[in-house]
Protein backbone atom coordinates (compact mmCIF):
# COMPACT_ATOMS: atom_id res chain seq x y z
CA UNK A 1 0.00 0.00 0.00
CA UNK A 2 1.80 2.87 -1.05
CA UNK A 3 1.05 6.15 0.95
CA UNK A 4 2.82 8.98 -0.97
CA UNK A 5 0.23 11.60 -1.58
CA UNK A 6 -1.08 12.01 -5.64
CA UNK A 7 0.93 8.85 -6.24
CA UNK A 8 -1.04 6.15 -7.80
CA UNK A 9 0.13 2.25 -7.92
CA UNK A 10 -0.61 0.88 -11.29
CA UNK A 11 -1.98 -2.68 -10.68
CA UNK A 12 -0.07 -5.54 -10.51
CA UNK A 13 -0.77 -7.18 -13.75
CA UNK A 14 1.78 -4.52 -14.76
CA UNK A 15 5.01 -5.75 -13.93
CA UNK A 16 7.33 -3.65 -15.63
CA UNK A 17 6.92 0.21 -16.88
CA UNK A 18 9.58 2.86 -18.86
CA UNK A 19 8.78 6.44 -17.52
CA UNK A 20 10.28 9.80 -16.35
CA UNK A 21 11.94 10.63 -12.86
CA UNK A 22 9.27 13.64 -11.52
CA UNK A 23 10.74 13.84 -8.52
CA UNK A 24 12.86 12.31 -5.51
CA UNK A 25 13.46 12.71 -1.41
CA UNK A 26 15.12 10.05 0.41
CA UNK A 27 16.34 7.76 -1.99
CA UNK A 28 12.06 6.94 -3.16
CA UNK A 29 11.93 8.48 -6.26
CA UNK A 30 8.09 9.27 -7.97
CA UNK A 31 8.10 7.79 -11.42
CA UNK A 32 5.29 9.04 -13.89
CA UNK A 33 4.83 6.18 -16.40
CA UNK A 34 3.79 6.84 -20.42
CA UNK A 35 0.67 5.47 -19.54
CA UNK A 36 0.35 8.59 -17.17
CA UNK A 37 0.59 6.25 -13.92
CA UNK A 38 2.79 7.35 -10.83
CA UNK A 39 4.61 5.13 -8.52
CA UNK A 40 7.76 5.50 -5.90
CA UNK A 41 10.37 3.43 -6.73
CA UNK A 42 14.11 2.93 -5.49
CA UNK A 43 17.63 1.97 -6.96
CA UNK A 44 17.63 -1.68 -7.12
CA UNK A 45 21.37 -3.72 -6.84
CA UNK A 46 23.96 -2.20 -9.17
CA UNK A 47 22.26 1.16 -9.60
CA UNK A 48 21.92 1.41 -5.92
CA UNK A 49 25.85 1.03 -5.84
CA UNK A 50 26.52 2.68 -9.02
CA UNK A 51 24.66 5.66 -7.66
CA UNK A 52 27.25 6.42 -4.70
CA UNK A 53 29.90 6.83 -7.46
CA UNK A 54 29.70 8.11 -11.07
CA UNK A 55 26.22 7.56 -11.55
CA UNK A 56 24.03 9.90 -10.33
CA UNK A 57 19.80 9.44 -10.82
CA UNK A 58 17.88 12.70 -11.45
CA UNK A 59 14.74 14.69 -12.13
CA UNK A 60 13.81 14.26 -15.45
CA UNK A 61 15.84 10.67 -16.33
CA UNK A 62 14.01 8.34 -18.53
CA UNK A 63 13.90 4.57 -16.49
CA UNK A 64 12.48 1.47 -16.22
CA UNK A 65 10.89 -0.04 -13.03
CA UNK A 66 9.61 -3.33 -12.27
CA UNK A 67 7.74 -4.33 -9.51
CA UNK A 68 9.17 -6.72 -7.14
CA UNK A 69 6.20 -9.20 -5.72
CA UNK A 70 8.64 -10.82 -3.26
CA UNK A 71 9.14 -7.38 -1.70
CA UNK A 72 5.73 -6.69 -0.90
CA UNK A 73 5.01 -5.35 -4.61
CA UNK A 74 7.57 -2.79 -4.52
CA UNK A 75 8.79 -1.21 -7.31
CA UNK A 76 12.44 -0.69 -8.17
CA UNK A 77 14.08 1.52 -10.56
CA UNK A 78 16.20 -0.94 -12.92
CA UNK A 79 17.42 0.94 -15.54
CA UNK A 80 18.36 4.63 -16.58
CA UNK A 81 18.32 5.40 -20.01
CA UNK A 82 20.97 7.26 -21.65
CA UNK A 83 20.18 10.83 -21.38
CA UNK A 84 20.18 13.58 -24.18
CA UNK A 85 20.95 16.61 -22.36
CA UNK A 86 21.05 17.78 -18.64
CA UNK A 87 21.16 21.23 -17.30
CA UNK A 88 24.57 20.67 -14.98
CA UNK A 89 26.23 22.42 -12.79
CA UNK A 90 29.12 22.60 -10.49
CA UNK A 91 27.91 21.08 -6.89
CA UNK A 92 27.05 23.65 -4.23
CA UNK A 93 28.79 24.79 -1.20
CA UNK A 94 32.74 24.08 -2.16
CA UNK A 95 31.57 20.88 -3.38
CA UNK A 96 33.67 18.73 -5.94
CA UNK A 97 31.54 17.55 -8.96
CA UNK A 98 28.55 18.62 -11.11
CA UNK A 99 24.92 18.57 -9.57
CA UNK A 100 22.22 17.89 -12.46
CA UNK A 101 19.51 19.64 -11.81
CA UNK A 102 17.31 18.42 -14.30
CA UNK A 103 18.19 15.80 -17.64
CA UNK A 104 16.34 15.41 -20.90
CA UNK A 105 15.04 18.70 -20.99
CA UNK A 106 14.56 20.95 -24.77
CA UNK A 107 14.79 24.29 -23.29
CA UNK A 108 15.96 26.15 -20.30
CA UNK A 109 14.28 29.57 -19.38
CA UNK A 110 16.48 31.84 -16.89
CA UNK A 111 13.89 33.95 -14.64
CA UNK A 112 14.41 37.02 -13.21
CA UNK A 113 12.28 40.11 -11.88
CA UNK A 114 12.61 43.19 -12.91
CA UNK A 115 12.67 44.40 -9.36
CA UNK A 116 12.54 43.05 -5.82
CA UNK A 117 14.47 41.31 -6.07
CA UNK A 118 17.24 43.23 -7.76
CA UNK A 119 18.02 41.69 -11.59
CA UNK A 120 21.88 41.19 -11.99
CA UNK A 121 22.75 40.70 -16.12
CA UNK A 122 26.31 39.25 -14.90
CA UNK A 123 24.46 36.31 -12.82
CA UNK A 124 22.34 35.98 -15.99
CA UNK A 125 25.18 35.65 -18.09
CA UNK A 126 26.26 32.62 -15.85
CA UNK A 127 23.00 31.26 -16.37
CA UNK A 128 22.87 31.69 -19.96
CA UNK A 129 27.05 30.23 -20.60
CA UNK A 130 25.95 26.91 -18.39
CA UNK A 131 22.33 26.62 -20.62
CA UNK A 132 24.88 27.26 -23.80
CA UNK A 133 28.13 24.60 -22.27
CA UNK A 134 24.89 21.94 -22.09
CA UNK A 135 24.18 22.85 -25.63
CA UNK A 136 20.46 23.97 -24.34
CA UNK A 137 18.00 26.71 -25.82
CA UNK A 138 17.72 29.27 -23.65
CA UNK A 139 15.24 31.91 -23.18
CA UNK A 140 14.95 34.93 -20.51
CA UNK A 141 11.87 35.89 -18.50
CA UNK A 142 11.66 39.05 -17.05
CA UNK A 143 8.95 39.01 -14.16
CA UNK A 144 7.54 41.02 -11.71
CA UNK A 145 7.25 43.80 -14.98
CA UNK A 146 4.18 45.28 -13.11
CA UNK A 147 6.84 46.63 -10.35
CA UNK A 148 8.70 48.87 -13.38
CA UNK A 149 7.72 51.23 -16.46
CA UNK A 150 7.79 48.82 -19.18
CA UNK A 151 10.67 50.94 -20.68
CA UNK A 152 12.89 50.20 -17.76
CA UNK A 153 12.21 46.25 -18.07
CA UNK A 154 12.94 46.24 -21.44
CA UNK A 155 16.12 47.69 -20.60
CA UNK A 156 17.64 45.22 -18.00
CA UNK A 157 18.71 42.77 -20.45
CA UNK A 158 18.92 44.47 -23.82
CA UNK A 159 22.64 43.06 -23.80
CA UNK A 160 21.24 39.58 -23.64
CA UNK A 161 18.48 40.19 -26.60
CA UNK A 162 21.01 41.76 -28.92
CA UNK A 163 22.73 38.55 -28.49
CA UNK A 164 19.76 36.90 -29.73
CA UNK A 165 18.01 35.20 -26.62
CA UNK A 166 14.41 35.52 -26.99
CA UNK A 167 12.93 37.81 -24.02
CA UNK A 168 9.92 37.34 -22.20
CA UNK A 169 8.04 39.82 -20.09
CA UNK A 170 5.43 38.64 -17.42
CA UNK A 171 3.47 40.18 -15.05
CA UNK A 172 1.36 37.40 -13.02
CA UNK A 173 -0.28 40.30 -11.42
CA UNK A 174 -1.55 41.79 -14.94
CA UNK A 175 -1.24 38.86 -16.91
CA UNK A 176 1.47 40.35 -19.11
CA UNK A 177 3.01 38.15 -21.57
CA UNK A 178 1.37 34.95 -19.86
CA UNK A 179 0.11 33.66 -23.08
CA UNK A 180 2.51 33.81 -25.63
CA UNK A 181 5.05 32.47 -23.13
CA UNK A 182 2.50 29.65 -22.17
CA UNK A 183 2.75 28.74 -26.11
CA UNK A 184 6.56 28.51 -25.96
CA UNK A 185 6.15 25.42 -23.35
CA UNK A 186 3.66 23.49 -25.21
CA UNK A 187 4.91 20.08 -25.69
CA UNK A 188 8.07 20.55 -24.33
CA UNK A 189 10.31 19.56 -21.72
CA UNK A 190 11.61 23.09 -19.97
CA UNK A 191 13.11 24.11 -16.69
CA UNK A 192 12.34 27.17 -14.84
CA UNK A 193 15.69 28.38 -13.12
CA UNK A 194 17.04 31.34 -11.43
CA UNK A 195 17.37 33.19 -8.12
CA UNK A 196 15.19 33.05 -5.17
CA UNK A 197 12.62 35.29 -5.30
CA UNK A 198 11.99 35.94 -8.48
CA UNK A 199 8.75 34.33 -8.89
CA UNK A 200 9.29 31.19 -10.85
CA UNK A 201 6.48 29.18 -8.43
CA UNK A 202 3.81 31.79 -8.64
CA UNK A 203 4.33 32.10 -12.54
CA UNK A 204 4.04 28.34 -12.63
CA UNK A 205 1.36 28.69 -10.93
CA UNK A 206 -0.49 31.60 -13.09
CA UNK A 207 0.81 29.65 -16.26
CA UNK A 208 -0.61 26.15 -15.52
CA UNK A 209 -3.54 26.64 -12.71
CA UNK A 210 -4.26 23.44 -10.55
CA UNK A 211 0.09 23.24 -9.99
CA UNK A 212 -0.63 25.11 -6.42
CA UNK A 213 3.07 25.24 -6.03
CA UNK A 214 3.83 26.98 -2.46
CA UNK A 215 5.00 30.46 -2.75
CA UNK A 216 6.58 32.55 -0.25
CA UNK A 217 7.37 36.59 0.15
CA UNK A 218 10.72 39.01 -0.24
CA UNK A 219 12.52 39.15 2.43
CA UNK A 220 11.95 42.88 2.70
CA UNK A 221 15.49 42.84 5.40
CA UNK A 222 18.18 40.93 2.59
CA UNK A 223 16.23 41.63 -0.34
CA UNK A 224 16.45 38.19 -1.64
CA UNK A 225 13.60 35.35 -2.00
CA UNK A 226 13.15 32.26 0.68
CA UNK A 227 13.36 29.18 -1.19
CA UNK A 228 10.13 27.41 -1.21
CA UNK A 229 11.43 24.54 -3.78
CA UNK A 230 13.65 22.24 -1.86
CA UNK A 231 14.37 20.19 -5.00
CA UNK A 232 13.53 20.43 -8.57
CA UNK A 233 10.30 18.70 -9.50
CA UNK A 234 8.87 18.02 -12.90
CA UNK A 235 5.44 18.78 -13.60
CA UNK A 236 3.33 16.94 -16.79
CA UNK A 237 1.78 19.86 -18.94
CA UNK A 238 -1.84 19.54 -20.59
CA UNK A 239 -1.74 18.34 -23.55
CA UNK A 240 2.01 17.19 -23.13
CA UNK A 241 5.06 18.48 -22.47
CA UNK A 242 7.11 18.32 -18.63
CA UNK A 243 7.71 22.22 -16.87
CA UNK A 244 10.38 21.43 -14.09
CA UNK A 245 10.45 23.81 -11.13
CA UNK A 246 14.07 24.20 -9.59
CA UNK A 247 15.25 25.51 -6.68
CA UNK A 248 16.14 28.95 -6.37
CA UNK A 249 20.08 29.22 -6.64
CA UNK A 250 22.00 31.97 -4.76
CA UNK A 251 25.72 30.10 -5.74
CA UNK A 252 26.02 29.22 -9.62
CA UNK A 253 29.28 27.08 -10.88
CA UNK A 254 30.30 26.49 -14.01
CA UNK A 255 30.98 22.86 -14.24
CA UNK A 256 33.06 20.52 -17.07
CA UNK A 257 33.62 24.11 -19.14
CA UNK A 258 37.36 24.90 -19.56
CA UNK A 259 38.12 28.51 -20.14
CA UNK A 260 38.99 28.34 -24.02
CA UNK A 261 35.19 27.00 -24.34
CA UNK A 262 33.83 29.95 -22.96
CA UNK A 263 34.01 32.12 -25.70
CA UNK A 264 31.74 29.79 -28.04
CA UNK A 265 29.25 30.21 -24.96
CA UNK A 266 28.64 33.53 -26.06
CA UNK A 267 26.42 33.68 -29.40
CA UNK A 268 27.40 37.38 -30.65
CA UNK A 269 31.64 35.71 -29.74
CA UNK A 270 31.04 32.91 -32.16
CA UNK A 271 30.83 34.76 -35.64
CA UNK A 272 33.78 36.41 -34.67
CA UNK A 273 35.93 33.48 -33.70
CA UNK A 274 37.63 32.78 -36.90
CA UNK A 275 38.24 36.56 -37.40
CA UNK A 276 41.15 36.99 -34.95
CA UNK A 277 44.52 37.51 -35.98
CA UNK A 278 46.14 34.28 -33.40
CA UNK A 279 44.25 31.08 -33.65
CA UNK A 280 44.79 30.86 -30.04
CA UNK A 281 43.18 34.63 -29.19
CA UNK A 282 42.11 34.72 -25.62
CA UNK A 283 39.97 37.80 -26.65
CA UNK A 284 41.61 39.36 -24.02
CA UNK A 285 45.22 41.09 -24.76
CA UNK A 286 46.24 40.07 -27.97
CA UNK A 287 46.38 42.53 -30.89
CA UNK A 288 43.57 42.03 -34.03
CA UNK A 289 41.08 40.41 -32.25
CA UNK A 290 37.97 40.48 -33.73
CA UNK A 291 35.81 39.86 -30.21
CA UNK A 292 38.10 43.19 -28.89
CA UNK A 293 37.26 45.88 -31.70
CA UNK A 294 33.60 44.39 -31.76
CA UNK A 295 33.44 45.60 -28.13
CA UNK A 296 35.08 48.72 -29.06
CA UNK A 297 32.79 49.55 -31.44
CA UNK A 298 29.74 48.64 -30.03
CA UNK A 299 29.10 45.46 -31.62
CA UNK A 300 29.51 43.49 -28.85
CA UNK A 301 27.90 45.17 -25.56
CA UNK A 302 30.71 45.64 -22.88
CA UNK A 303 28.75 44.58 -20.09
CA UNK A 304 28.74 40.67 -21.81
CA UNK A 305 32.43 41.45 -22.51
CA UNK A 306 33.11 41.71 -19.06
CA UNK A 307 30.95 38.59 -17.87
CA UNK A 308 32.79 36.50 -20.34
CA UNK A 309 36.43 37.80 -18.83
CA UNK A 310 35.21 37.58 -15.23
CA UNK A 311 34.04 33.95 -16.23
CA UNK A 312 37.10 32.88 -17.92
CA UNK A 313 39.48 34.36 -14.92
CA UNK A 314 37.11 32.09 -13.04
CA UNK A 315 37.96 29.05 -14.66
CA UNK A 316 41.63 29.83 -14.55
CA UNK A 317 41.60 30.64 -11.08
CA UNK A 318 42.45 34.62 -11.31
CA UNK A 319 42.12 36.01 -8.17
Amino acid sequence: MNDTPGVTEPAIGAPEADGVVVQGTGGVWEVRTDDARSVSASLRGRLKHEAHGALKLAVGDRVTVVRDRSEGAAWSITRIHTRRSKLARRAPGGARGERVVVANLDQVLAVFAAARPEPHPRMLDRFLVIAEANGLAARIVVNKCDLVPPAAARALFAEQEAAGYPVHYTSVVTGEGVDELRAELAGRSSALSGPSGVGKSSLMNTLFPGLDLRTAAISESVNKGRHTTVGAVLHPLPGGGFLADTPGLREVGLWGIEARDIPACFPEFRRLLDRCRFADCTHTVEPGCAIRDAVASGAVARGRYASYVKLRDELQGVA
